[in-house]
């Protein structure tokens, strides 16, 4: 681009570092653990083939079974380009650039920041404690011109949930200041600790939920926001006309019928077996000093010298998330937990790291399909 082009966009957008997804990351390989995805994917049918026609803006069919499944009112749910354009429609719909703020706590989601920097809202940013859990004292410090707090729960990328009378005294101190945006990507592997049923009793309170993960439709990009038909109603004015093509809304009814949620928990229940038989093998390598299980698709494992063990298995075609960057994760990895064969590569690999010695663990037993 050149520097006349370049001097046209917005400063903050010129000096903006976009995020860092895991395909933007790049790497060649066949065991991809980097992204949170589900390992195996489903087959689905078009029932619609022409495509000449525009598609309904909330598409009903999609909108109503979500909401029965989020046991919900269709006027409670807005549905989305992935959570990520949640994320983006809040900002623009509470935020005024260069006056408001939003504000989370590191380490966590990337994208509440970027979102932010993008629309040239401030992004104040108070880090989690040592053990994970919210700072309220150190939040309520800095709620000066906050419009927006998001919390990530089971939080990305350490995998714990945040602790329910936190967020109760956060959703207080934040009563009629601030809309409190809980992000539950990750909830269904953990469905007891959603809070989608206090929307009534705050209502400040919006839920941000994804196909992506336990629903295995990465590649969809279909998220959810849920909140009062008052908020739903304010979001409704910005969204794009036609946020989802005729095939996601088609595709995502049948990943939200009854046969459809069936199978989501299935999957689940197999994840979390994997996701357990992972958890003992790692803590057999020489080279991993802690592992920390949490309660997504996912965990992080803090080992010696992780950017070469990073790169060891990245050229080894084995891909997982290198988190030293982010506050109070040195020397961390994440790893998305994958199929059994796909896991006992990664803990094949981490035995074979030079100067260390193999350590007896467990095999994985060969995936059932």
């Amino acid at each position: 681009m050149s520097k006349a082009i370049t001097d046209l966009a917005r400063a903050n957008v010129r000096q903006l570092t976009p995020y860092q997804s895991a395909r933007r990351l790049g790497g060649k390989g066949d065991v991809w653990l980097n992204a949170n995805e589900y390992p195996t994917g489903s087959a689905y049918q078009l029932s619609q083939e022409t495509f000449n026609r525009y598609p309904e803006c909330q598409p009903k069919a999609v909108i109503n079974a979500y909401a029965d499944y989020a046991g919900l009112k269709p006027e409670q749910v807005l549905t989305s380009r992935g959570a990520d354009e949640g994320i983006e429609l809040l900002i623009r719909a509470f935020c005024e650039p260069g006056r408001d703020a939003v504000l989370f706590c590191p380490p966590t989601y990337g994208m509440y920041g970027v979102s932010a920097e993008a629309y040239g809202v401030e992004r104040r940013t108070v880090a989690l404690r040592e053990d994970w859990q919210l700072d309220l004292p150190a939040i309520a410090r800095n709620l000066a011109n906050v419009k927006l707090v998001y919390v990530c729960s089971p939080n990305n990328p350490t995998g714990n949930l945040i602790n329910p009378s936190d967020l109760r005294e956060l959703l207080a101190m934040t009563a009629g200041k601030a809309v409190v945006v809980a992000d539950e990507a990750y909830i269904e592997f953990c469905p007891h600790a959603s809070v989608v049923s206090w929307l009534e009793e705050f209502p400040h309170l919006v839920v941000l939920r994804t196909l992506s993960k336990a629903f295995a439709l990465a590649g969809l990009r279909c998220g959810f926001t849920l909140a009062s038909a008052e908020v739903i109603e304010l979001l409704l004015k910005i969204i794009a006309p036609y946020p989802l093509s005729a095939p996601v809304a088609d595709i995502a009814a049948q990943a939200l019928s009854p046969q459809g949620i069936a199978t989501m928990r299935q999957r689940v229940q197999t994840l979390l077996e994997n996701r357990a038989e992972l958890q003992k093998a790692l803590l057999t390598c020489p080279c991993v000093e802690a592992v920390y299980p949490g309660e997504g698709n996912y965990m992080i494992f803090r080992c010696t010298a992780a950017s070469s063990v990073f790169k060891s298995l990245w050229d080894q075609g084995i891909i997982l998330r290198d988190q030293s960057k982010q506050p109070g994760l040195s020397n961390c990895l994440r790893i998305t937990i994958g199929t059994r064969e796909e896991n006992q590569k990664v803990i094949d690999a981490l035995r074979a790291q030079p100067g260390l010695t193999p350590a007896s663990a467990p095999s994985f037993s060969k995936e059932t399909p």
